[in-house]
């Protein structure tokens, strides 16, 4: 990569310290961030709180984080070198690439907890279970169901979400299908395209939980 880490985030136009970022770790979650300093050819983020602890990655792991200045997006490829052992935890970054504009759009994942209701459409496996939401997005949604549905990827679905402050209904295809590894359920993935208000709606859930989260991790001291 050309120049100092500190010049390549000049050129790319990375907001200062304590600005946001965020961190693309697969399968479409994406997680908010802040970026802390820039030094000695690394670059120090704080651990989302989805993440946060010693134990949660390992050094090496290798995703990309994006950032958003006016009308585009800047993603760069970054290895973890380094994660704080003592609160707040850090991840120490190092590029691995060159900073790139993009233009495709990205969301932000984030909640857990609140109940869902899916609904299988296909006639021959049409069936319905209760289950809890892992984390959503305006995008796709990740859950967890106590018992097995016969669904298969590319299913069509639909899933009622209560997210609060009201109950969303949401239709998309099954991404992906992973039993629990205590054999107890499933784990499903469920992408979709969602209206504007629907996707004000997911965007309010995230921002209230996140400050939710904040709050109980300043009040244990974190």
């Amino acid at each position: 990569m050309n120049g100092t880490v500190e010049q390549q985030f000049a050129v790319a136009g990375l907001p200062e310290a304590g600005t946001p970022v965020f961190l693309a770790l697969g399968e479409g979650a994406n997680f908010r961030s802040r970026l802390e300093a820039v030094e000695d050819g690394t670059f120090c983020v704080a651990a989302p709180l989805e993440t946060a602890g010693p134990a949660a990655m390992k050094a090496g792991h290798e995703f990309q984080i994006f950032w958003a200045p006016p009308r585009t997006r800047v993603v760069l490829p970054v290895r973890l070198v380094e994660i704080t052992d003592t609160m707040p935890f850090r991840w120490r970054l190092a590029p691995i690439g060159e900073p790139q504009v993009s233009n495709r759009r990205e969301f932000v994942r984030g909640g857990g907890g609140a109940a869902v209701r899916l609904t299988a459409a296909e006639e021959e496996r049409a069936s319905e279970a209760d289950g809890m939401l892992l984390d959503i997005s305006e995008g796709g949604l990740r859950c967890r169901i106590s018992q097995t549905l016969p669904v298969r990827v590319g299913d069509d679905m639909e899933a009622v979400v209560w997210l609060g402050s009201g109950e969303v209904r949401i239709t998309g295809k099954v991404h992906t299908v992973r039993p629990e590894d205590d054999g107890t359920g499933q784990q499903l993935i469920l992408i979709f395209r969602t209206q504007e208000v629907v996707a004000q709606m997911i965007r309010q859930y995230i921002i209230n939980w996140e400050m939710a989260e904040r709050r109980r991790a300043r009040e244990r001291g974190e």
